[in-house]
């Protein structure tokens, strides 16, 4: 596509068409991994990876691959990525690994990677398609380290704790205590705190569009007012 408007992928991928707040998919690791910043980020970063990498390699296949078995390839390509990713992890973030578990290989179920490959990669460039797909795990990924962090500070009053297992010995003393002698609020850091935020984080995104839409349509307000007056 030639006329591909790189804006408008940007846009899509970190707010208008939201992974996690506007197509609510992949909630399941996004529930469950967000207790601190750190769990959120690497999670978040491994699917981001995982979306440049399956749109790119889709996109460059994509006139060659038929019809009939284009998402059984798609699945496979999605897996040896994401097989790729998880012995990445376990070799060299190996604690970060243990905390995410399950939810690393899982991501090859994750509906909105096969999704964009469905729907963006097999029918667009490569570049395109990679920006679509960064641009989809960076909205993503944000989700996933707000979300954290609100988690973090209000069950254990601090952020970016257990920082190193990310960033290594150097980030030992990352974490930034909010409140001294805090108990903690459990709500957060259960289940139903994670739904609760999220439902948070939708509610504030459907004001901010509610709002930006108004401030739209206000400048065309006086123009009907006026012609109204003066039939």
């Amino acid at each position: 596509m030639s006329d591909t408007n790189y804006t408008d992928i940007s846009k899509d991928g970190l707010w208008n068409n939201n992974v996690a707040l506007v197509q609510l998919l992949g909630l399941c690791p996004l529930l469950a991994v967000t207790g601190t910043v750190i769990n959120g980020l690497g999670l978040g970063l491994a699917t981001m990876i995982t979306l440049i990498a399956s749109n790119g390699a889709v996109s460059l296949i994509r006139n060659w691959v038929r019809p009939e078995v284009r998402v059984p390839v798609f699945v496979m390509i999605i897996a040896s990525i994401v097989t790729t990713i998880e012995l990445l992890m376990h070799a060299w973030l190996h604690e970060l690994y243990l905390v995410l578990g399950i939810f690393i290989p899982l991501i090859v179920t994750n509906c909105s990677i096969l999704g964009r490959a469905e729907a963006y990669a097999s029918k667009n460039r490569v570049l395109p398609s990679m920006l679509d797909g960064m641009m989809m795990g960076l909205g993503f990924t944000l989700v996933l380290v707000v979300l954290g962090g609100l988690r973090e500070a209000l069950g254990h009053g601090t952020l970016f704790s257990h920082a190193h297992l990310m960033f290594g010995d150097m980030a030992k003393n990352w974490t930034l205590v909010l409140v001294d002698d805090y108990s903690g609020l459990l709500l957060a850091i259960l289940p139903p705190g994670a739904f609760l935020g999220l439902g948070f984080l939708i509610a504030i995104k459907n004001v901010i569009d509610k709002r930006q839409a108004q401030k739209q349509a206000a400048p065309s307000q006086p123009a009907i007012d006026l012609e109204a007056s003066s039939a």
